[in-house]
């Protein structure tokens, strides 16, 4: 058993800054990689980005590279998720998932466990 708590969301002006985090609890942290989805209003969930169980390979969707930075401290049991230049796009409600299996999935159904989720609004 996993359990994920995602926090730092809230409301940015275009072009702003917010970091995310993610506190993991239960099985081993080093043990499974991670990754970030969200979800717009009427929308499916949207993966973000992915991080292998050592941290040292990343992967991102398109939409965000150059702009959000995935991290992670095994040591905090945490994963981060660092959004720079955001944009009015970017507005959804932002998931942490532990992927125990595959590690640096896209794919939501191969997620084994999610959190409750963190709301970014970014205005414009």
């Amino acid at each position: 058993q996993v359990q994920l708590v995602e926090s730092g969301g809230g409301l940015v002006q275009a072009d702003g800054s917010l970091r995310l985090s993610c506190a993991a609890s239960g099985r081993s942290f080093s043990t499974y990689a991670m990754a970030w989805f969200r979800q717009a209003p009427g929308k499916e969930h949207e993966f973000v980005a992915a991080i292998s169980r050592s941290g040292g390979t990343t992967r991102y969707a398109d939409s965000v590279k150059g702009r959000f930075t995935i991290s992670r401290d095994n040591a905090k049991n945490s994963v981060y998720l660092q959004m720079n230049s955001l944009k009015p796009e970017d507005t959804a409600v932002y998931y942490c998932a532990a992927d125990l299996v595959y590690g640096l999935q896209s794919l939501p159904g191969r997620m084994d466990y999610w959190g409750k989720g963190t709301l970014v609004t970014v205005s414009s």
